[in-house]
């Protein structure tokens, strides 16, 4: 669906099920509370959004909105983080290059970041339909898969997909590896989390267990939640523009495929992946979801959510603790890696 045709439903409904904000860029360094807990540095570089008091560690136990002095995102009182590894372009003398993010569509002057979701029914419904549950304090989820270098890899990971925009506003087709042709604005990342919980578990062992997609169809089509995991919640989808334009005057591959590489490696892009950690204060997050709210407007109002500038999204900021050059032109991606292709990347 092209965006256009997205704002025409939500301006034509009578009350939202979809809430939007964007959320300024925190930091990008290598840190991964929830994959490389405690590890100065983790395995690659990552993005990161969301309240100040992000760290290598993250206890569960501690409060976030206590802890953080301020969010890069647009509703002051969500102290989450949201992050995603981050894009390279890799020249064809072997060098690499961190490609920039964009602020999204009614956000460009937003300092790059996330577009955030949190969806209660079909982004394309008609009005409010259902009552999902809020995350709890302590909640964490992991969705994609690092080690997928094939179509059949990333298929278990419902929804990670790419767009190239040919336009600010497009949103389609989407496909699972990298584009392989230049984009004329750009390259967007969404990336879509599962919605049914086991209703126990803030969290797993590998971060995924306690979360899965519907047992039959899809969240947007109403498929019921299987049940080992039988609570609805919203679904959580990130949206990121990669500036991936500024390499289109640079030499390309000549067999065709795509130049760009994630920073853990994979050259195929069916890896993408992205981490959540629940931040909201006391039940902001539920009275947004309870409110007919469409992208950021009346929920102000109808939740008494409290938002902020953009300028105030962007002045929040954190110092990078690890000490490393992730900007300039590289031999190997900080860590070490390098693009992997795998095999019948298909």
């Amino acid at each position: 669906m092209r965006w256009t045709q997205f704002l025409t439903l939500l301006l034509a409904a009578p009350g939202g099920a979809v809430v939007r904000f964007h959320c300024s860029q925190l930091v990008v360094e290598r840190l991964d509370p929830l994959v490389n807990p405690g590890s100065i540095p983790s395995s690659h570089v990552h993005q990161i959004v969301g309240g100040n008091a992000f760290n290598a560690t993250m206890d569960p136990a501690k409060d976030l909105p206590a802890e953080s002095t301020c969010t890069t995102c647009e509703f002051s009182e969500d102290f989450s983080n949201y992050w995603t590894a981050v894009l390279y372009f890799r020249a064809q003398n072997g060098s690499y290059k961190r490609v920039p993010q964009l602020g999204n569509n009614q956000f460009e002057t937003a300092k790059a970041g996330l577009t955030i979701y949190y969806m209660q029914d079909a982004i394309y419904d008609q009005g409010q339909k259902s009552k999902v549950k809020a995350f709890q304090p302590g909640f964490r989820m992991f969705v994609g898969d690092i080690n997928a270098r094939t179509l059949t890899d990333a298929a278990r990971s419902r929804q990670l997909t790419y767009v190239c925009m040919d336009t600010w506003t497009s949103r389609a087709p989407e496909t699972m590896a990298f584009p392989t042709r230049r984009c004329p604005e750009g390259i967007m990342t969404s990336l879509r989390f599962p919605t049914c919980w086991d209703g126990k578990n803030l969290d797993s062992p590998d971060h995924v267990s306690h979360m899965s997609y519907p047992e039959t169809g899809t969240f947007e089509s109403g498929g019921p939640c299987p049940a080992s995991h039988p609570v609805r919640v919203a679904q959580v989808m990130y949206e990121v523009v990669w500036n991936t334009k500024i390499f289109d005057d640079l030499e390309w591959p000549a067999d065709g495929s795509s130049p760009f590489v994630w920073s853990f490696g994979d050259a195929t892009g069916y890896a993408t992946h992205g981490d959540y950690v629940f931040g909201w204060k006391e039940d902001a997050l539920q009275r947004i979801l309870d409110a007919p709210c469409w992208f950021d407007t009346k929920c102000e109002k109808e939740s008494n959510a409290k938002l902020q500038s953009i300028e105030a999204m962007n002045n929040c900021t954190q110092k990078a603790v690890v000490d490393e050059d992730i900007d300039g032109w590289l031999d190997a991606l900080p860590g070490g890696f390098q693009a992997d292709h795998g095999h019948n990347a298909a």
